[in-house]
């Protein structure tokens, strides 16, 4: 593969999980063909397993809390590109808040995925969400 080519990938793959931080954080769900394969598989402590971008969605909508908000920042991103698939991880911080007050609860977690390159650009397959520890306040 061409570096050109590679390091367009890498930048366009590190630009998706900054994207879907910015979907969980804002709430955006109707965006979350951008980021994920309509056959995607989701593995979560909180979600168990998810099959398809429908249901993915749908948990999203069911687990909003109210008045609950979350900043997720994302760190440590190691992408490994094969032609038209990826493998990636990162770790993220998540801050549990509500409008104008100090984070109530914090959790780091380790994402690894499998990503695709699509006609629209790179998506998640297989994202699967490792829940590292927890803290309340």
């Amino acid at each position: 593969m061409a570096t050109d080519t590679l390091i367009a990938d890498r930048i366009e793959i590190a630009d998706l999980f900054t994207r879907f931080a910015g979907l969980l954080d804002k709430k955006r769900w109707d965006e979350a063909h951008t980021i994920f394969t309509d056959d995607v598989v989701l593995r979560s402590p909180r979600a168990g397993e998810l099959h398809g971008i429908g249901k993915l969605v749908d948990f999203l909508r069911q687990s909003e809390v109210e008045g609950e908000h979350t900043q997720h920042v994302t760190a440590d991103l190691l992408v490994d590109v094969d032609g038209d698939q990826a493998a990636a991880s990162a770790n993220s911080l998540v801050y549990f808040y509500r409008e104008g007050q100090v984070p109530h609860r914090t959790s780091g977690l380790r994402l690894t995925c499998t990503l695709v390159r699509t006609p629209a650009g790179w998506r998640l397959r297989e994202p699967q969400i490792m829940l590292l520890w927890t803290h309340e306040k």
